[in-house]
């Protein structure tokens, strides 16, 4: 079996890490190297303990963007530089596993996603609770007409951060919104579409860094449903992170915590997907945060061997960012 040569852009984004340890424990993998523009935060990650200590460093991006031989390259850049990143590993031709979320360019990742379609590269956004175990049996039962139609979707998922990491993230409109909520996002718009209408709530209750939105819910409107998004950065810990759907037939809860999964609670008003009426509570197989890359990972390289369709088409990547844009940047 031959293997498929990756490399990564960036180690600013925090699952840089996470997603290096991922190429380099896959069999399927060859990393050729990481290229770090920062010369400073190169040099501290090759002196730590850590997956970045052994790696080869190149010595500008053409080195790697400019290799017949690397096929594809993690793009892992602070949010504010990856957008940029990503267009350049893909006028390289090569396929792109793109850390969420896509940049706050609209117009720019626009162009991104159809040089990419133009030039027949895949782009995979981060998303990991894509490859969840409770995330996807609510988007099986969801989708499969269990829960009935969907008419509402709430979705909590607070953290806690230090002002150093405030500070950083403050620079992109919606603070805390703008950072995880495509995550939720990515769930919602698969199972109900594009949003109506978008309604952001942005707040900086805290006061540790006065421009940090650090508060915040969006409210997403369909045809026929609402969708709930509440997100803070304050939130003392362990955060009870909770994913619930809403059906006129039934309801399905990921209870907290999400990372590792516990437990779903289903309920239905009759019998439907091998389920009697009632209420019911099912075990959910626990993943680590590695073990969720790693399976990212799998799933993108059998997408760009040709094994596998993409697990969510371009639009869909493009439907997330803009949906999260309409909350963060555009209010409507």
């Amino acid at each position: 079996m031959n293997k498929v040569r990756m490399a990564q852009y960036g180690t600013k984004h925090g699952h840089a890490a996470g997603k290096l340890l991922a190429m380099l424990s896959n069999p399927q993998v060859e990393l050729a190297g990481v290229y770090e523009p920062d010369a400073a935060r190169r040099a501290q990650l090759a002196a730590e303990d850590g997956p970045f200590r052994d790696v080869r460093w190149f010595d500008d991006a053409q080195a790697m963007l400019d290799d017949p031989s690397i096929v594809a390259i993690a793009s892992e850049g602070l949010n504010s530089e990856s957008l940029a990143h990503t267009e350049q590993i893909v006028r390289a031709g090569k396929h792109v596993w793109y850390d969420k979320p896509a940049g706050d360019d609209w117009e720019a990742w626009q162009r991104v996603v159809q040089l990419a379609e133009r030039r027949r590269v895949h782009i995979q956004v981060g998303y990991m609770f894509r490859y969840h175990n409770g995330f996807r049996q609510i988007a099986e039962w969801a989708r499969g007409g269990v829960l009935g139609r969907i008419f509402a979707v709430r979705a909590h998922m607070s953290t806690w951060l230090a002002p150093a990491a405030r500070e950083v993230i403050s620079e992109h409109a919606g603070g805390i919104f703008y950072d995880l909520a495509g995550h939720m996002l990515d769930q919602i718009v698969w199972l109900l579409g594009r949003p109506e209408r978008v309604t952001a709530f942005l707040r900086n209750d805290s006061g540790i860094v006065p421009a940090f939105k650090d508060n915040t819910l969006g409210v997403f409107e369909f045809e026929h449903a609402m969708a709930f998004v509440d997100i803070a950065a304050m939130e003392a810990r362990p955060m009870a992170r909770r994913y619930e759907v809403y059906g006129l037939h039934g309801s399905a809860i990921l209870l907290e915590p999400f990372e590792p999964a516990q437990m779903l609670r289903l309920c239905l008003e009759e019998a439907s997907g091998g389920f009697a009426p009632g209420e019911h509570f099912i075990p959910v197989e626990p993943q680590s945060r590695q073990q969720l890359y790693d399976l990212e990972l799998q799933a993108f390289i059998r997408t760009i061997t040709g094994e596998q369709p993409p697990d969510r088409p371009l639009a869909h990547e493009l439907l997330v960012q803009e949906t999260l844009l309409r909350a963060t940047r555009f209010g409507r």
